[in-house]
């Protein structure tokens, strides 16, 4: 299967990120691949994983050496990404890089003393931080979020939900998305404020899905819980750019899991149109047949060559902030419509076998909606970039 590797571009990779990618792949294939399907069914994993991907160093790439992290640049995440889409499951990635999400706003705004308390047992795989945005109310609509913090005396009072929030159950931190100016109504009175996972009044409902089973996702009740000011990130008020900020990365990490996983599609259907017979010939020496293999290899090639490009662009600061944000918006959009054909023409060739649980196809058909949900909607990315672009 040949074909469906492309070879590592040098000026994308070096032999530093290709040594990392053998060591990241290998690690995947013995500790994760093997009980996929075991987990999604429990809908759990080991806690102990976060540990062992720790020790590997997956948890603090990219995170100064001053709290346990690897400086990198951006492909070394997206190597993170592509690796672990290879086991074929999108909740276990989902919680277990749950603090890249969780962090970056604490790494980038936060005050030193809580960097030292809050980075370093994360990354370390001792603790577990989740990102709470999503309300029941708002989705994507950060600016509209009804979660309330009011000042009172040394500590916030907050109150209100949050759902969908991955992670939600086991997180000991919580990077909480709040409006502490209840009089704007608008971005303008939204904070970043750290939320410990043992704070009375917070309570935690664990959420079933269609997919990513394996995933700890949960909706959070605040109930009159008591923050402390001093786990305000940033300047109050100004949070709204530090979400915004975050979501950029965010949709560029799943855009190459979403290739990632359309690759697994692939190779899996190529796997099984070899093997399987019919009428008296394997399924991949027909026409038809190969056509769909070949219209799956056009769009995973191109959705991944947009992501590189963009990795590229970002990692060398050579386009227009506005022009960027557009164009990781288009690139989530591009490279979940490829998952979502790439997982539905898998389920379609593999016939019956398609449709029984424990393939990866069907695992990640599940989970296509997710990724094309998640971070921001295909509608919703479409609209934002149109707007970065000025129509």
């Amino acid at each position: 299967m040949e074909f469906l590797e492309a070879p590592p571009l040098p000026f994308y990779f070096t032999p530093e990120h290709e040594q990392f990618r053998a060591t990241l792949r290998e690690f995947i294939a013995r500790e994760i691949t093997p009980f996929v399907a075991e987990w999604d069914e429990a809908e759990t994993f080991p806690r102990e994983l976060y540990a062992r991907a720790a020790e590997l160093g997956v948890q603090g790439l990219g995170y100064p050496e001053a709290y346990g992290g690897t400086p990198a640049d951006v492909f070394f995440q997206l190597i993170v990404a592509e690796e672990f889409a290879r086991c074929g499951g999108g909740g276990l990635q989902a919680s277990l890089n749950s603090h890249s999400i969780a962090l970056p706003p604490i790494l980038h705004a936060g005050s030193e003393a809580l960097k030292q308390r809050v980075i370093p047992p994360v990354l370390a795989g001792e603790k577990i931080a989740a990102l709470a945005v999503t309300e029941p109310s708002g989705g994507s609509d950060v600016a509209a979020l009804k979660t309330t913090a009011v000042r009172d005396g040394d500590h916030y009072v907050v109150n209100g939900e949050k759902t969908f929030i991955t992670s939600g159950m086991r997180a000991d931190f919580i990077t909480t998305a709040v409006r502490t100016d209840p009089a704007n109504k608008g971005a303008g009175g939204i904070s970043v404020l750290l939320i410990d996972g043992d704070t009375p009044g917070l309570a935690r409902t664990a959420l079933k899905k269609m997919g990513w089973w394996s995933s700890d996702t949960a909706h959070l009740r605040f109930d009159n819980c008591r923050v402390p000011v001093a786990n305000l990130v940033g300047i109050e008020n100004k949070g709204f750019k530090t979400f915004m900020n975050n979501f950029n990365t965010e949709r560029l990490f799943m855009s190459a899991l979403a290739c990632g996983f359309a690759e697994v599609c692939l190779k899996e259907a190529v796997d099984w149109t070899r093997q399987r017979v019919s009428f008296g010939m394997p399924l991949s020496e027909r026409q038809v047949v190969r056509h769909k293999l070949m219209d799956m290899t056009l769009r995973i090639d191109a959705s991944r060559t947009l992501v590189y490009d963009l990795a590229y662009r970002i990692e060398h600061k050579l386009a227009d902030p506005a022009r960027l944000v557009a164009r990781v918006c288009l690139a989530k959009v591009q490279a979940t419509q490829a998952m979502q054909f790439c997982a539905d023409q898998a389920v379609q060739l593999l016939g019956g076998m398609g449709f029984m649980r424990g393939t990866q196809s069907e695992r990640i058909y599940r989970e296509v909606k997710v990724m094309m949900i998640g971070g921001g909607s295909e509608e919703v990315m479409k609209d934002l970039a149109a707007r970065q672009l000025g129509l």
